[in-house]
């Protein structure tokens, strides 16, 4: 039987989202090749913990975190990278501070070797 991946992500229930995230730990374990003991050692958890989440049964962030750098898919966490954003009146702002044009005065004096030693 294989999961239905057409599922809207926000009709599902807690233990259902529980169930997905255990589901992507094992299968990309198994696309490894590691067994869930090789796999508690990397991630400094025990068997037992793995083998909950596979079943998806709960866990903490830390251990989701530990988890997912042991397999090598921290990409999954990009989508909670949060750039900043200018505002477009502060841009605007920042556009006119631009300098356009260069003065010509040069306020240090290159005429003068001393360098004071």
């Amino acid at each position: 039987m294989t999961a239905n991946t057409n599922t809207d992500i926000h009709s599902m229930s807690n233990l259902a989202i529980a169930q997905s995230i255990g589901l992507f730990i094992k299968q990309r374990r198994l696309q490894l090749n590691k067994t869930q003991a090789q796999l508690a050692t990397e991630a400094g958890l025990n068997r037992y913990t793995i083998s909950q989440i596979e079943n998806g049964e709960g866990a903490t962030l830390s251990t989701l975190i530990q988890l997912l750098r042991a397999l090598d898919a921290l990409y999954v966490l990009e989508c909670f990278k949060v750039e900043e954003v200018i505002s477009p009146i502060l841009y605007a702002k920042m556009q006119k501070k631009k300098r356009l044009k260069a003065s010509g005065n040069n306020s240090a004096d290159t005429s003068n070797n001393d360098l004071g030693w």
